[in-house]
């Protein structure tokens, strides 16, 4: 059954890295309903939240796809994990004087905030969960929305939990036990042959190339 699904991918900080990932993902036959992408700690990887409308079987496939990018680091279905994930929303209301009050109390009910003010319109800034945003949309239509940008959905696992398992070869033909990998990077390189492979839900992490100089992608990635 075709879902919501919030995928989160760390990929090269390279020029050209979003075209790709992109691009498989429509060769897939999906449709991206969200996708944000940022720098993260490292300056060398990106961070990619992805929200696709597809079944958990259609996504699976399309990760095992994406994980043969060279770019990509690390893939993971994060849709059934306690996560924290939120949107920015930024929408343009008629406010002329006679309904700018309820149109406010509409915004402190939603704990947004006003960025701008113009003679007969707001623009109301409000961050959360998608449901809020639709919820808070739903609110204002009556008022007259004049322009909507939503930057889509960023996401992070709650917790301390370990996301990264590791299989080598000869765990993966004999279909045994696999440690968990809490160093996966510094793992990565030290086992040089050994394969990292998706295990139920655990996100693999590949070992990864000598870095050339790191560029600022958020753009282009």
């Amino acid at each position: 059954m075709s879902q919501a699904r919030l995928l989160s991918v760390l990929v090269e900080n390279r020029p050209g890295v979003l075209q790709r990932v992109a691009s498989m993902i429509r060769r897939r036959g999906f449709n991206i309903d969200s996708l944000s992408v940022g720098p993260t700690d490292d300056p060398t990887v990106s961070r990619m939240t992805i929200t696709v409308h597809v079944g958990k079987q259609q996504a699976e496939q399309a990760m095992k796809q994406l994980y043969k990018l060279v770019d990509v680091i690390k893939i993971d279905d994060i849709t059934t994990e306690r996560v924290v994930a939120h949107e920015l929303l930024l929408v343009k209301v008629n406010a002329p004087s006679r309904a700018r009050r309820d149109l406010l109390d509409v915004v402190d009910i939603f704990r947004g905030r006003v960025v701008d003010v113009a003679s007969a319109s707001v623009i109301v800034e409000v961050t959360g969960s998608a449901e809020k945003i639709d919820n808070f949309i739903d609110l204002v239509k009556p008022f007259g929305i004049k322009e909507i940008a939503r930057s889509g959905a960023v996401a992070m696992v709650r917790g301390n939990q370990v996301r990264l398992r590791l299989l080598s070869r000869d765990e993966h033909a004999a279909g045994g036990p696999v440690e968990a990998a809490g160093a996966a990077g510094a793992d990565a390189h030290a086992l040089g042959a050994e394969e990292y492979e998706r295990a139920g839900n655990i996100a693999p992490v590949k070992p990864r190339e000598p870095a050339e100089a790191a560029h600022d992608t958020t753009g282009n990635v």
